[in-house]
């Protein structure tokens, strides 16, 4: 990153993203998250310092584990991977779209994993072009 951010800065923007973020630490422990509350995958407060296994339905708990053993092995930089859920008042079916990326520091040593989710609805629905203004 070029230049520095100052904190108030830094977490508004953190905030004000259009999607949501966890981000957890090379034990596999839960560091902090964004948008707590307007999340889609919502969780309490004393999630954070545990283990990030205990965030995921058992369902998907294996596929969770392989992609970030993979990341510290080096053989996996990011996932990506999209489901329907329903959401907002109507709970009608959306199209969540959900992205593991690892974290390096500058020597590529495994930092950790931010895990982004975003409802992608709208995205979907766009055609044409709308330039800036219009």
């Amino acid at each position: 990153m070029i230049g520095k951010l100052p904190e108030s800065v830094l977490h508004a923007l953190l905030e004000t993203v259009p999607f949501e973020f966890s981000v957890i630490d090379s034990n596999d422990k839960v560091l902090a998250w964004n948008k707590h509350a307007t999340r889609i995958f919502k969780r309490p407060e004393a999630v954070v310092g545990r283990d990030v296994r205990n965030c995921h339905p058992k369902q998907s708990l294996a596929k969770v584990e392989q992609i970030l053993k993979e990341m510290k092995e080096g053989k996996r930089d990011k996932a990506r991977f999209y489901i329907d859920l329903p959401l907002g008042p109507k709970k009608e079916r959306q199209k969540v779209l959900i992205e593991y990326y690892a974290l390096w520091d500058q020597k590529h040593q495994y930092l950790g994993c931010v895990e982004v989710s975003q409802n992608i609805a709208e995205i979907q629905k766009l055609t044409g072009e709308k330039r800036l203004l219009d």
